[in-house]
């Protein structure tokens, strides 16, 4: 079986969960299938593909007489990691502060260039993506097509038109996990076309199977749920490494956004650090509302036990967790959530939010609602005062990580391919 992939970014250049599932998923897809071909609009350094066939979109040139998209494209370059999961609004306010870069390219190969980000309007690098996918798809007899996430749900549409072959979108995120019920409707439109054209949708949780049965009218039947798993971690020697301080170390690893409740996390730290003085904080990641958690950390008057890190590759993301006591995830709204299992690796005890996906596959953690700080706070004192709870939270992770996998996720996506293929 042959499976061509739409993908908008890959490592070793990620911005968050989305780069990171779909390299898992598709490493161990290759493993099970004749041939994975992977499309990026742009690659970005060196990747490693694996076994995997990886297609650079900006690469591609058009068949001979096919007539250019255009004669001259405009490239805007933000210098911002958060591209896959930026809202309309917050998009706009950083392409503000970038059009200085803009600069414009002649294609004379008659192709396309690509920021690998998006141009000058939030959606038309997705359309010339996905005009660019309905050439791609003709470079072999493909028996399916993938496409993650709504920045590539045009491309898979584009792609099954042209080859008459079955599509299946993968569902990481929704509009209305990002935006709450201020969503850009012009993306929720795309999400829907892309659920409506599929002939199965790939949710990566039952909450986001009941978000796309509720907000978007799709037929439950049609909505497979299948976990994310997590990357092994390559270097078992650096699972738990000395801290430079004395204190306790409570993590929160995310986008500072408002999906990740941020807040919720500052608050519950303030009512800690209120009964617990032996600890310290960290905000790693980065977001719109950075801003406004330092300024409302430092009239908390927590500038001696709060520290913001700013977005972290995953070296120092690994480091972090290797010397954290403790990790929170505070998500209002998380489809799934792969950075608790990322904690588990290192043997973090974890409080999730029973709002995210991962609290569905995990069974030895403490969960919680995003907006109860005093259970959340409790429970942190609780975790960080008791060498019992934290042995007996770690050995569950342990025990909730031999039940989730990758391989396992990928063997689930090949029946779904034999049934619809």
């Amino acid at each position: 079986m042959k499976v061509l992939m739409f993908g908008w970014e890959y490592p070793p250049l990620i911005t968050g969960g989305l780069g990171t599932a779909c390299y898992g998923l598709s490493q161990s897809l290759s493993r099970l299938v004749e041939k994975v071909t992977f499309v990026l609009p742009r690659i970005k350094g060196t990747v490693d593909g694996g076994i995997l066939d990886i297609v650079d979109a900006s690469d591609f040139e058009l068949p001979p007489g096919r007539e250019s998209y255009d004669e001259q494209v405009e490239v805007v370059t933000i210098q911002s990691r958060l591209r896959p999961y930026l809202t309309h609004d917050e998009y706009q306010r950083e392409l503000g502060k970038a059009i200085k870069t803009r600069q414009t390219k002649r294609r004379e190969s008659g192709g396309l260039s690509f920021s690998g980000d998006y141009d000058d309007d939030l959606q038309r690098e997705v359309y010339r993506y996905a005009e660019v996918a309905g050439d791609i798809a003709r470079l072999d007899d493909y028996d399916v097509i993938h496409a993650h996430d709504w920045m590539t749900f045009p491309a898979g549409i584009k792609a099954k038109q042209i080859l008459k072959k079955p599509l299946v979108v993968h569902v990481h995120a929704l509009e209305y996990d990002r935006a709450g019920d201020s969503v850009h409707q012009g993306i929720v439109e795309i999400e829907k076309q892309g659920m409506q054209q599929a002939d199965k949708v790939i949710a990566v949780s039952e909450r986001t199977r009941d978000l796309i049965v509720r907000k978007y009218g799709i037929d439950a039947s049609k909505v497979e749920i299948i976990h994310n798993g997590v990357l092994p971690l390559l270097n078992h020697h650096q699972k738990r490494r000395a801290k430079p301080f004395d204190e306790k170390l409570v993590v929160f690893l995310g986008r500072v956004t408002m999906q990740k409740g941020p807040e919720f996390f500052l608050e519950a730290a303030y009512q800690v650090y209120r009964k617990m003085k032996n600890v310290r904080f960290v905000m790693a990641g980065h977001g719109d509302l950075l801003p406004s958690m330092i300024m409302k950390m430092a009239q908390m008057k927590l500038t001696d036990r709060f520290h913001f890190t700013g977005f972290v590759g995953e070296e120092k993301r690994n480091q972090l967790l290797s010397m954290a006591d403790l990790f929170v995830l505070t998500s209002i709204s998380e489809p799934f959530g792969i950075t608790p299992l990322e904690a588990l690796q290192h043997d973090v005890p974890v409080i999730v939010s029973k709002q995210s996906g991962v609290a569905e596959v995990l069974r030895h953690t403490i969960k919680v609602d995003f907006w109860d700080v005093r259970k959340i706070s409790d429970a942190i004192i609780n975790i960080l005062q008791s060498e019992a709870l934290t042995k007996q939270l770690v050995e569950g992770g342990r025990l909730d990580l031999e039940a989730i996998s990758w391989e396992k996720g990928a063997q689930k996506v090949v029946n779904l391919y034999r049934e619809i293929v």
